[in-house]
């Protein structure tokens, strides 16, 4: 291990271990400090964040995108600090955290039997979301989380989220998908946070007027299994608590091939996902490349060394 990923596993360390005591409002000026200190630096991920808001509120002043990006960055610290004092919320505070629209949607597809698929983009707080579900609704699920370095890291959260209630498997290792899919064959609620490929098969889609990549996994999945697609999208207000919106089901087309009805899918998937991301950008926590136009080209064969 690095000198760099000791010290990152150990900052996140002493962010689940000391965050969590503090007292919620000392949390929240800890963490609207750390962002505004942040975002005046204006390091990478800040640049980027106010890169792709430039794209989602098109036309916006160089002011209303600096706005825009302290607000984010204020929104992205809020996450950091709800998630490391969530393994110390009473039940009764995490179900109160929560206030989602459309609830019926998924509620109704559990009952039916046939398996649900929550699909999310990285917006507000997804682990409240999960942790609701488990808390209030009762309702365990397996999620995917990407590998990280250190190991030790990815095995913190991990940890993190077992304690929440869901079940997490590693993003590779080829096995995921086979564990997601006998989940939904089984009546059961699986839920992926799906607008950023990890891979190199992503789906195109057209998103804010332009060409990125986004899983192919929720809707192959929806196909291969007959479980039903939503995709949430998630907000906060000024208040402490967050807000959601269950969106009607992504349905699978009546015919063309696989790939074909797999980008018809992902594409609806997206089209709700930008709705959500429309109406809250400031919730969008989007501090990476995403849209093909902005990732760094690859090498050519003859470009090699």
């Amino acid at each position: 291990m690095s000198a760099q990923e000791r010290l990152t596993d150990a900052l996140y360390g002493l962010g689940w271990s000391t965050v969590k005591k503090l007292p919620e409002p000392v949390a929240v000026r800890l963490g609207r400090t750390i962002a505004d200190l942040a975002w005046k630096r204006r390091g990478k991920g800040v640049r980027r964040l106010e890169s792709n808001y430039a794209r989602v509120v098109p036309g916006a002043s160089p002011e209303r995108l600096a706005e825009l990006s302290r607000a984010g960055m204020r929104s992205y610290l809020r996450y950091w600090m709800e998630s490391f004092r969530l393994p110390a919320w009473s039940a009764e505070r995490v179900g109160n955290g929560f206030e989602p629209k459309d609830l019926h949607h998924l509620t109704d597809g559990i009952a039916s039997g046939r398996g649900v698929i929550l699909a999310l983009p990285h917006m507000a707080n997804w682990d409240l979301a999960g942790a609701w579900l488990t808390t209030r609704l009762s309702m365990p699920f397996t999620t995917v989380a990407e590998r990280l370095k250190p190991e030790t890291l990815y095995d913190r959260f991990v940890a993190y989220r077992e304690g929440l209630g869901m079940e997490v498997l590693p993003h590779s290792g080829g096995s995921a998908f086979g564990t997601l899919a006998r989940r939904l064959r089984d009546g059961g609620l699986v839920c992926l946070v799906a607008e950023r490929d990890l891979s190199a098969s992503g789906v195109e889609v057209t998103f804010f007027g332009d060409t990125a990549t986004m899983p192919a996994g929720p809707a192959l999945l929806a196909q291969q299994t007959g479980a039903l697609l939503l995709p949430v999208t998630l907000w906060y207000d000024d208040s402490p608590v967050m807000r959601g919106r269950v969106h009607p089901p992504v349905e699978v087309p009546g015919s063309g091939t696989r790939a074909e009805k797999t980008s018809v899918m992902t594409q609806s998937l997206a089209d709700a996902f930008a709705t959500g991301i429309a109406d809250h950008p400031e919730d969008w926590h989007m501090l990476q490349r995403l849209w093909l136009a902005d990732l760094e080209p690859r090498p050519s064969d003859g470009d090699a060394a």
